[in-house]
């Protein structure tokens, strides 16, 4: 397989009213990836990812900028740059943005394998 640049400035942001703007930079069209999606996200005040329990996915959240709260089971831990979570089959987080700047998160999906 050859290898593909993806130019992440370039792909279209999608607005999610309280849940910030996302744009996929890793998926079966832009690189082939069967099954994987990777997306940046980005939070600003009042904005939050609910990375649901899936029984079939797991997930890595990583912060690329800014500072946020990431709530598991129920209890909030302060992040910033460079903190990130794994999320197994069924497990989830919350994350919102509590900073001054905007948030900038890495969210990968892969799927559970048998």
């Amino acid at each position: 397989m050859a290898n593909i640049y993806i130019d992440s400035n370039k792909i279209p942001h999608t607005r999610v009213p309280g849940a910030g703007e996302f744009a996929e930079i890793l998926n079966d069209r832009l690189a082939g990836a069967k099954n994987v999606v990777a997306t940046l996200r980005w939070l600003n005040r009042g904005d939050a990812l609910d990375a649901g329990p899936d029984a079939k996915t797991h997930q890595l959240i990583y912060l690329i900028e800014g500072e946020g709260t990431i709530t598991l089971d129920a209890k909030g831990h302060q992040v910033a740059k460079g903190a990130g979570i794994y999320l197994g089959p069924g497990e989830s987080a919350r994350i919102s943005h509590s900073g001054d700047a905007p948030l900038k998160l890495l969210h990968l999906v892969v799927p559970k394998q048998a």
